[in-house]
């Protein structure tokens, strides 16, 4: 499994949300309604305890116990918020978090080292990996069985006929 301990960013504070220390968030995971699994995030070198979110547009709104007015919500921009690894739900077989899978060393199912997982997209129609190459060129790979037979803990295996 995956470090239990590494911290997982879920949003970003974007800045302030009128004059209650309301933050927006640009939000990195499923949505506000993920973020109300979690009580507390670390935020740099302090905790933050949510008391509310809500959607807004692509984002979410949230006000923290610790933030009580503008200034100390704009003071927070760009501030990440994180969790521990542990602290996400457990996942269903066949299931992955795209930060697991960046980092990995990818392998092709003819046994060649091929490059590291640099990004995970979505733009619809399923998740694409973007594959950077030793040689700093990329390329992505559809994140179904017949391009990605297999992946670990340790690395991602890529089908040979998918390998620019």
């Amino acid at each position: 499994m995956a470090d239990a301990n590494r911290p997982v960013t879920l949003a970003a504070i974007a800045g302030a949300h009128g004059v209650r220390g309301e933050v927006r968030l640009k939000l990195f995971g499923e949505g506000a309604e993920a973020l109300r699994a979690f009580s507390v995030f670390d935020a740099g070198d302090r905790k933050l305890t949510l008391k509310s979110v809500r959607p807004a547009n692509q984002a979410a709104v949230a006000a923290f116990a610790e933030i009580t007015d503008r200034s100390a919500a704009e003071a927070l921009r760009g501030t990440l918020l994180t969790v521990p690894r542990s602290a996400l739900p457990p996942l269903a077989e066949g299931e992955y978090y795209y930060h697991d899978l960046i980092g990995l060393p990818c392998v092709s199912t003819d046994g060649s080292a091929i490059g590291h997982v640099v990004a995970v997209e979505n733009f619809g129609a399923g998740d694409i990996l973007e594959i950077a190459k030793p040689d700093g060129k990329r390329f992505m790979v559809p994140m179904n069985e017949r391009a990605v037979p297999a992946w670990t803990d340790d690395s991602v295996t890529i089908d040979a006929a998918f390998v620019e």
